[in-house]
């Protein structure tokens, strides 16, 4: 452990020499909120498209100033759902929130005199997967990822000297940079799952990894949340939390806030309960989205149906919906300008027995309409999941949703999502869930219970609310 702590100072003196070097080059920086176009949101989570506005008086007696860190796309939609419900609170006067990956469009549609973005916002070119590829890693470094990450661990680091907490939610990098600001600080540890090793063959190297260590967290991670300045370790579910009890760490979870961003019910889907109802959910990092899209049509193209098919497409805010309908076009789709089906869509599009739906930024009102899901992506997948929605995923050529990727995924959510190997075991499968409710169900069952119910940000708030912030 002692090898480890002084890794860890390593590590810390090296990015504090990098920043007295850089300091003069790359003063501090904070952005406020902008027309920024995000081109790696989570698929259709774009923000809501009511403005949040905060009821928070900056003039109040608030005592504490909170800077929330989230490295990751489904990490910031955590972010949101917790800022959200923490400008309610009377005891903050500022929040700010640093995301880490992408510029954050999420965010943008929480108006309030005591929030802001800030930071060195910057579109990577690996979308946030660089761990993934050792390609998109290189790509990231040429485009200035190190450079900025220097300059925002700069930023957080002046956050202590006027008294600020800090949220970390993600993995080692957002944990890192709170524990290295020496500001107390909260944790949601969001991305890893003891699930994914604890369930399923268990062969892999990492299984055994995982096994010996006792959790997926590693032991650097687990020594930074033992931090005294570590007030709130809150983790994404039950499992994951009591292992790391296991190791004297008191962790707590309390459901997962990514149910929060989703309606459970949506009464305008029964103007079209009379369909077989499939929803695609392609990813929202470009050009891979059109891959996955190109993989998904070829695939419907043989899907034969006795009923007339209505297939939900939700469109992340920076797609382009014009070389989405060409795509349509040369898979034999025809836009229908007469036909309405009155759930949001901003188009429909016919081939034969099949209707595609297209909407941007529709998917929080359409993950609970379908029956079935085609998927390639990642915090999606999971939502819909939790909405009682099994899906079926053929992975393509990556980075960010590739075989390893769904095989884990797959394992997280106790198989409710089935990763085919090929055009002919997809369509198999898609038609018996279209066909046999009984098996969606049982499909999905597990999923939903790992997914948890919504609710979870208020209860996370809540004991932020007293742990940090009291």
């Amino acid at each position: 452990m002692y090898n480890k702590y002084t890794k860890l100072k390593c590590l810390e003196g090296f990015i504090g020499d990098l920043v007295s070097k850089l300091k003069k080059a790359a003063p501090r920086f904070e952005l406020g909120i902008k027309d920024l176009q995000s081109s790696a949101l989570p698929l259709g989570h774009a923000a809501d498209r009511d403005l949040i506005e905060s009821p928070n008086d900056p003039t109040s007696n608030a005592s504490y100033s909170l800077i929330i860190v989230c490295n990751g796309h489904g990490e910031d939609i955590i972010a949101f759902e917790i800022i959200k419900r923490l400008l309610k609170k009377r005891n903050v006067k500022r929040i700010e929130v640093m995301p880490l990956v992408g510029n954050g469009n999420v965010f943008d549609s929480i108006k309030s005199d005591i929030f802001s973005k800030i930071g060195y916002l910057k579109e990577l070119p690996s979308g946030g997967f660089s761990n993934q590829s050792f390609k998109g890693f290189v790509l990231d470094l040429f485009a200035g990822f190190l450079v900025d990450t220097v300059k925002n661990f700069l930023i957080l680091r002046g956050k202590s000297k006027d008294q600020y907490k800090i949220i970390a939610v993600g993995d080692l990098l957002p944990l890192f940079f709170a524990w290295s600001s020496k500001c107390e600080f909260a944790f949601l540890g969001t991305p890893k799952s003891d699930h994914t090793w604890s369930n399923g063959p268990g062969w892999k190297f990492t299984d055994f990894y995982h096994k010996f260590k006792g959790s997926e967290w590693d032991p650097w991670e687990i020594f930074l949340m033992r931090s005294s300045r570590c007030k709130s370790l809150i983790m994404r579910d039950e499992i994951t939390a009591n292992n790391l009890n296991k190791k004297m760490i008191s962790a707590k979870y309390f459901g997962n806030p990514m149910m929060d961003f989703v309606d459970e019910k949506n009464e305008k889907i029964s103007n079209i309960i009379i369909y077989n109802r499939l929803i695609l959910i392609i990813g929202s990092r470009f050009p891979e989205a059109l891959y996955n899209l190109e993989i998904f049509l070829d695939c419907l193209r043989d899907l034969r149906l006795s009923n007339d098919l209505i297939i939900l497409l939700p469109l992340s805010i920076n797609a382009n919906v014009f070389t989405i309908e060409g795509h349509l076009q040369n898979n034999g789709y025809l836009r229908e300008n007469n036909i309405q089906f009155m759930v949001g869509e901003d188009s429909v599009w016919k081939n034969k027995e099949k209707y595609i739906l297209l909407g941007k930024s529709t998917f929080k009102e359409w993950a609970n309409m379908a029956c079935v899901g085609l998927s390639n992506a990642g915090t999606a997948t999971e939502q819909i999941t939790g909405l009682g929605v099994p899906s079926i995923s053929f992975p393509g050529g990556g980075p960010q949703f590739t075989k390893s990727f769904a095989e884990r995924q797959s394992r997280l959510l106790g198989g409710s999502v089935l990763v085919c190997e090929n055009k002919k075991t997809l369509l198999d499968n898609l038609e018996i869930l279209i066909n046999e409710k009984d098996r969606r169900i049982k499909q999905v069952k597990i999923g939903m219970k790992r997914m948890g119910k919504s609710g979870a940000s208020k209860k996370i708030v809540d004991y932020i609310n007293l742990s940090l912030l009291a």
